[in-house]
């Protein structure tokens, strides 16, 4: 390897990129580069580490006791901590013949005095270290969504006229100024009129164009600010299926967002998918439209986009697909009497990649439930052959148990309350995280009041709900190891049950304590910050730790030849060891969870 492979090589690696090419020329000289071959001992209890090890080619293990915690490849280094702390319980093994950098320790630890972002990444905290380590793994190919604000894109210039203005004269000034909309003053109303309004309200309908403005504007502006990201503008256009938003700083209206000029600047696929969707006539058509939420997913992962933003777009979008096929199997006129309603992942708005369904339907109270009987079948027929598997547990309109009227869920709800038998349990479970996608929404909102009202002084049903995050170990051994899983499995570890789990059970019976309808985990954990259930701290953590798991669960799903539904399997010797030092923390923030909510429930008093 020639000097300057050698300092490429070094340049990027991470934290040594952190010290510019003047600093790792002068390290160069300092270092040596060595070679040690299979069951070579470099660090033990008693075999002090006199240098930092970066690997050039080989694998070294990490073990305690015998069990092994860490696998180290080509670009990894280690052990800085015995180098900080002058000790280690951990002996380091080379497994495949090694060749290495070796910077020596009085070296190491001057840099750590002296270049403050190198010392900050071997000695930060939990949150920083997630932050910093997750940016840097996707920094070649860091998307503008995530870097991109509002204000960095161009916007229109506002054209304002009042409401008692001529259609003709305000056509004029539009004109004069070449705006794309009119934006219409009503004493301290905003509203809008487009080329939809001028076409379905002047043309169509032939009104005179010496009416007022006024009468042909659309009220309720879709707004956001201009230093918000242009990723939650996409959110916005896609949820909403406008063409354009209102761009505001603080209470004053600054500028029009194009969705055209949206998609120019990210090249993006989303509303493509989106238009499909609303534009479908056939159930052919929207399975044109659903295949490319997987190739969606892939892009925008691949691109580095948390896996948090990621799912709040396929929530939108599969929300749509709910709704169009709500319309196209339910007759217009019964429509408006019951309420389609998603549970589970979907509901929370975090399914990124097809699970099983959980659904059902609420009825108006006085509607004869047995009309929707051969349209909720037909539903059910629609869904699953537009790729939502059907439901294990039988959670789906197709089923009576999750088909009832208002007054028929509320029974259900106050038998879920009275028994502690696993069906009730899993009910409440399942409920809680209901949102509605098509029909009428107030028609779940009444039955999720009433099942906050029925929790009032029901600590004993919470504690038996809580219990439940306790089901599945985490799957991280007393001195810090991985705990791997048995028989067909035996070197993976089940990311589902050993992290995710925890963390969204434990956080929807949090919600449901303290009647918060927000049924999206990171919301709910934000929203339990606000009321002061735990610090501002323990939630970032908490936060960063989910999005850790569900990031690291979705690269280990998109790897896979055959994306499956049970792909919850995760082979930590197949991860980076930025991921699996990011996947031991992030178990170790789980069990701090788990204690948690052992003592707010008291559930070591629960049998």
């Amino acid at each position: 390897m020639s000097l300057f492979d050698q300092k490429a090589l070094l340049m990027s690696i991470h934290p040594f990129d952190l010290l510019g090419e003047r600093m790792i020329e002068k390290l160069m000289t300092q270092m040596d580069i060595a070679y040690y071959p299979k069951e070579t001992v470099l660090i033990a209890p008693r075999v002090r580490a006199e240098s930092l090890y970066i690997i050039i080619k080989g694998i070294v293990n990490e073990t305690v006791d015998g069990e092994l915690q860490n696998v180290y490849g080509e670009r990894d280094s280690f052990d800085a901590n015995s180098l900080i702390y002058g000790n280690t319980q951990s002996t380091f093994i080379v497994d495949e013949d090694l060749i290495c950098y070796e910077l020596p320790k009085e070296t190491f630890l001057n840099l750590l005095q002296d270049v403050e972002p190198f010392q900050n990444y071997f000695m930060q905290d939990f949150i920083t270290k997630h932050q910093n380590l997750k940016e840097r793994q996707h920094q070649n190919e860091l998307t503008p969504f995530m870097v991109s604000r509002v204000d960095e894109i161009y916007l229109h210039a506002p054209c304002f006229v009042d409401a008692s203005e001529s259609i003709i004269a305000a056509l004029q000034k539009m004109a004069h100024q070449g705006a794309q909309v009119i934006l219409v003053r009503d004493d301290e109303v905003i509203g809008i009129v487009t080329d939809t309004n001028l076409r379905e309200r002047v043309l169509l309908s032939g009104k005179s164009t010496a009416d007022a403005i006024g009468e042909i504007a659309t009220y309720g502006l879709f707004t956001i600010e201009r230093s918000d990201f242009l990723f939650n503008a996409l959110l916005l256009f896609t949820k909403h299926g406008v063409k354009r938003l209102v761009v505001t700083e603080g209470n004053q209206i600054v500028g029009i967002l194009e969705q055209l000029d949206l998609l120019s600047h990210f090249a993006n696929h989303t509303h493509l998918i989106a238009a499909s969707i609303e534009r479908a006539n056939t159930l052919d058509e929207l399975q044109s439209a659903q295949r490319s939420l997987t190739h969606l997913v892939r892009s925008l992962t691949s691109k580095g986009v948390r896996v948090r933003y990621v799912s709040k777009l396929v929530s939108e979008l599969n929300a749509k697909l709910y709704r169009k096929v709500f319309e196209m199997v339910v007759p217009v006129s019964m429509q408006n009497d019951c309420a389609l309603i998603v549970m589970g992942s979907e509901g929370r708005g975090e399914q990124v990649l097809r699970t099983d369904q959980d659904n059902g339907l609420i009825i108006r109270d006085g509607v004869d439930e047995s009309l929707f009987i051969p349209y909720m079948m037909e539903l059910n027929r629609y869904l699953l052959e537009l790729g939502f598997p059907k439901c294990s547990g039988n959670v789906m309109v197709s089923n009576p148990y999750w088909r009832h009227s208002i007054t028929g869920f509320k029974k259900m709800i106050s038998e879920w309350v009275e028994t502690f038998n696993e069906e009730s349990l899993m009910g409440l479970s399942i409920f809680v995280d209901a949102q509605c996608v098509a029909g009428d929404a107030a028609l779940l909102h009444e039955c999720r009041e009433y099942l906050f009202d029925s929790f009032e002084g029901r600590n004993d049903v919470m504690a038996h709900l809580a219990k439940v995050v306790l089901a599945f170990e985490t799957p991280l051994s007393l001195i810090g190891g991985f705990v791997l899983g048995r028989a067909e499995h035996e070197s993976e570890l089940d990311i589902k049950k050993g992290g995710i789990f925890a963390i969204v059970h434990g956080i929807r019976v949090l919600a449901l304590e303290h009647k918060i309808e927000s049924t999206n985990t990171i919301e709910r954990i934000k929203e339990l910050n606000n009321i002061g259930l735990f610090d501002k701290r323990f939630a970032s953590e908490l936060i960063e730790a989910y999005d850790t798991l569900l990031s690291i669960r979705l690269r280990s799903i998109l790897s896979q030849k055959q994306i499956s539904d049970v792909q919850n399997y995760v082979n930590p010797k197949l991860l980076t060891k930025a991921d699996r030092d990011l996947l031991k923390d992030s178990f170790k923030i789980v069990n701090t969870f788990k204690k948690f909510l052992t003592y707010h429930f008291h559930l070591g008093m629960v049998v």
